[in-house]
């Protein structure tokens, strides 16, 4: 009760200081992030990408923002990172989506436009975006490329999140393989390169150890290192009785290394 009343107080004291309507208290600095409920904040504000311009953290600026895929937020609490002077001060007052994947921050770089990047990156990208909403409080939106100005999603928002959608499909797809073919623990030197499996190799915990075999990639010359169950039924087959009890060591993808032992649970490639 003390705290709400403490925070009723601030607000009607920050109203009073500065003679503004309490609705417009969004321009404060850090208070839409700290009291959005007892101050009555409104969200969902639409701003143009000039008034996001002067969110920038410095002398005069009425806040500190950031937008990422066109929703925009309120750093102010992180601002030793997104203030003046700060690693990340870069991204502050603009949507920058495409260098959180690129890294590149030169002015370039430093744009909202995603349409070239891979579902993977965008993955990427919508890792960064679920931060920022677990993090810091959503501000309103940014009008221009992901939402128009009615604050309705665009057309390249909705791309945008239909590639993202694929690379959730792609992270799936890849967790399922790597449960059925762990990576192989791995040594590289100028002396001797070699690698083996465990019961965690590739940090899959199992209770099997299996051997090492070349994964190759479906449409590729490419192979990685995994390690493959070489007893009991297929993967795709664990209920199934009837088996050549081999595991997986008959899927079409797997090559056996040359020069080792194929029952062994390590290899020196040559």
């Amino acid at each position: 009760m003390l705290g709400y009343l403490a925070a009723a107080a601030l607000c009607l004291a920050a109203a009073l200081l500065v003679r503004l309507d309490p609705k417009l208290l969004a321009d404060l600095p850090g208070l839409s992030s700290v009291f959005p409920q007892q101050c009555g904040v409104p969200v969902g504000r639409l701003l143009n990408r000039e008034e996001l311009s002067l969110y920038h953290g410095g002398p005069g600026s009425p806040g500190l923002y950031l937008a990422i895929l066109g929703k925009v937020f309120d750093v102010q609490k992180g601002s030793k990172h997104y203030g003046p002077g700060g690693s990340y001060s870069f991204f502050a007052g603009k949507d920058a989506s495409r260098a959180y994947v690129t890294g590149d921050f030169t002015d370039k770089g430093l744009v909202d436009d995603v349409s070239e990047l891979s579902p993977l990156e965008m993955l990427h990208l919508h890792n960064w975006y679920s931060f920022y909403q677990k993090n810091y409080a959503t501000t309103g939106k940014l009008k221009g490329t992901f939402y128009d100005e009615d604050g309705n999603p665009t057309k390249a928002l909705e791309g945008a999140l239909k590639v993202i959608d694929i690379g959730l499909k792609l992270k799936e797809q890849r967790e399922e393989e790597n449960r059925q073919f762990p990576p192989c623990n791995s040594e590289w030197s100028s002396d001797s390169n070699r690698v083996w499996c465990t019961k965690y190799s590739g940090g899959i915990h199992r209770d099997w150890v299996g051997v090492p075999r070349k994964l190759y990639i479906a449409g590729s010359d490419g192979y990685r290192c995994v390690c493959v169950r070489n007893s009991g039924p297929p993967y795709e087959q664990m209920d199934t009785t009837e088996h050549s009890d081999r595991g997986d060591l008959d899927n079409p993808l797997l090559r056996e290394y040359e020069g080792c032992n194929p029952l062994f649970e390590w290899c020196i490639p040559k």
